[in-house]
């Protein structure tokens, strides 16, 4: 069933990796992957970010995984500044080969977001990235971008303009030299969080998808 939610486990290079999967409908044409936050921090696969940019991108009938960085719920293994979690991601890219041999589109939420871009910008098995919450400083952690400026891959940054862990003039500039194709959407009053604005994000997400992969223009979108 198209909208049914399975729990699985992944093979991961730390052990496995605890997910979830939402079930695509048949003749989907591309897979999506959706990575969580900073787990230190409480992010997991079920932070409200993760879960309503996976049902945005689930609404066009993609099967979507989400699951726990290592260390992190019922993952095993020890959290790893962010290069053991690249590998974890590429575990994940891996299982969505494996299972359905599609694109796949990439969207992550800060911690997530900045990891996951590192991690997808390269790959040729992902065609799109949503970054969401894009971090830049958290707490002594700087994250650094200057890759995206040879990332050809379509891309979108939803942020909000009270972000506290990115001003808003950084993020700008990060885009700016970021590779097209582009869009960034600054959503008014958002914090990190998009606390009381997650309709907002939702629906740049389910604006943007069509737009740039044709494909979702034929599925029903739910």
């Amino acid at each position: 069933m198209a909208n049914a939610i399975q729990s699985i486990f992944l093979s991961g290079p730390a052990g496995r990796l605890e997910a979830l999967l939402n079930v695509g409908a048949p003749g989907a044409p591309y897979a999506a992957l959706v990575c969580h936050p900073h787990p230190v921090h409480g992010g997991t696969m079920h932070s409200r970010v993760v879960y309503h940019a996976a049902k945005a991108v689930h609404g066009f009938g993609l099967p979507v995984l989400r699951f726990n960085f290592r260390g992190t719920g019922l993952s095993e293994g020890t959290h790893d500044h962010g290069r053991g979690e690249r590998d974890d991601i590429r575990a994940a890219l891996n299982w969505l080969e494996q299972e359905y041999n599609l694109p796949i589109i990439f969207a992550g939420f800060s911690f997530g977001a900045a990891t996951g871009l590192k991690a997808c910008c390269p790959d040729p098995r992902v065609v799109g990235l949503i970054a969401l919450g894009t971090p830049l400083s958290v707490q002594e952690r700087l994250y650094t971008y200057s890759y995206l400026s040879s990332c050809t891959k379509p891309k979108l940054m939803v942020s909000g303009d009270h972000d506290q862990f990115a001003p808003t003039a950084n993020l700008r500039e990060i885009f700016n030299l970021a590779a097209e194709p582009k869009e960034f959407l600054l959503v008014e009053g958002a914090d990190h969080f998009f606390e009381g604005k997650l309709p907002i994000m939702r629906e740049a997400i389910a604006e943007w998808l069509p737009r740039h992969f044709p494909a979702l223009n034929l599925q029903q979108r739910a």
